[in-house]
């Protein structure tokens, strides 16, 4: 009895869940492992390959899942992914905000000062990580609404939380995420329905393509100063492996968080809460 209570409290079984950004590390584990949980998955990235290759992964593995490639700087190619979501399964139960990331051109460095950052760069990095979103959960956050129930999961960063050197546009994006995700919830819940969530969790530091440059040498694969930085700001030690922020994810989208509303949940290691000293 206790057993069945508790898998249908953190169950997303049977869900329809779209991910953005689904072709990349962290979203691409997302992917794979919330079919393994059994809920249906429209893997949507500007990249078609990446998307496939999630999709191919889920369906060896027995899941089933959709690669869309979608634009998430275009609300025309976001509404065409929709249509093609909702003619393959019927209709639409969560949103995962993943595309993001950040590029060299708008990154400090020693040859590169904050005053000297190019517009465009810049522009690009915080339109990528707040705009993509925005666009998206009108999209889809209109069907849910249509609904009248669903889950909107964004996703922040610590530093949203806490500044960080070097990434001003990427900060800047991630702390609007995390605003914008309180703002929508109320919006959400007064306007059209309180069983429409809003949510997001921050990721601490994890290895991916987009940060990858700033925390390994790219010669040697040694950690960088500003990498061993990040290890001995975070007490636990070391970098987090993609599967450990499932338990989060998984949570926010299953009845176990039906009370729980613009939220944003670090899983970082202990980052957030260590002053250094």
């Amino acid at each position: 009895m206790q057993s069945d209570y508790i898998h249908q409290m953190f169950s997303v079984e049977g869900q329809v869940i779209v991910i953005t950004g689904g072709g990349g590390i962290l979203c691409g584990t997302m992917a794979r492992e919330l079919a393994k949980a059994g809920a249906k998955i429209a893997v949507l990235d500007i990249q078609l390959p990446a998307a496939q290759k999630v999709v191919a992964d889920i369906t060896a593995a027995g899941g089933e899942a959709i690669a869309i490639e979608t634009d998430v700087l275009s609300k025309e190619s976001l509404q065409q992914s929709a249509e093609q979501v909702l003619a393959r399964y019927g209709r639409v139960d969560a949103l995962i905000n993943g595309a993001g990331g950040n590029k060299k051109q708008a990154t400090t460095a020693p040859d590169l000062s904050f005053f000297d950052l190019p517009q465009d760069a810049f522009q690009c990095v915080f339109n990528l990580n707040f705009l993509g979103m925005l666009l998206a959960s009108q999209v889809y956050g209109k069907l849910l609404c249509e609904q009248g129930e669903g889950a909107i999961l964004n996703i922040a960063s610590v530093n949203a939380f806490r500044a960080l050197t070097k990434i001003p546009a990427y900060s800047a994006a991630k702390a609007a995420v995390k605003n914008f995700t309180e703002w929508m919830a109320v919006h959400v819940a007064q306007e059209y329905s309180p069983n429409v969530r809003v949510n997001a969790i921050a990721p601490g530091f994890f290895l991916t393509e987009q940060n990858r440059f700033l925390l390994t040498d790219e010669k040697t694969g040694e950690r960088t100063l500003r990498g061993q930085t990040i290890i001995n700001h975070t007490p636990m030690g070391r970098y987090g492996e993609p599967e450990e922020l499932m338990s989060t994810v998984i949570w926010l989208l299953a009845p176990a968080s039906r009370f729980v509303h613009g939220v944003t949940v670090a899983v970082d290691g202990g980052f957030c809460i260590f002053s250094g000293v």
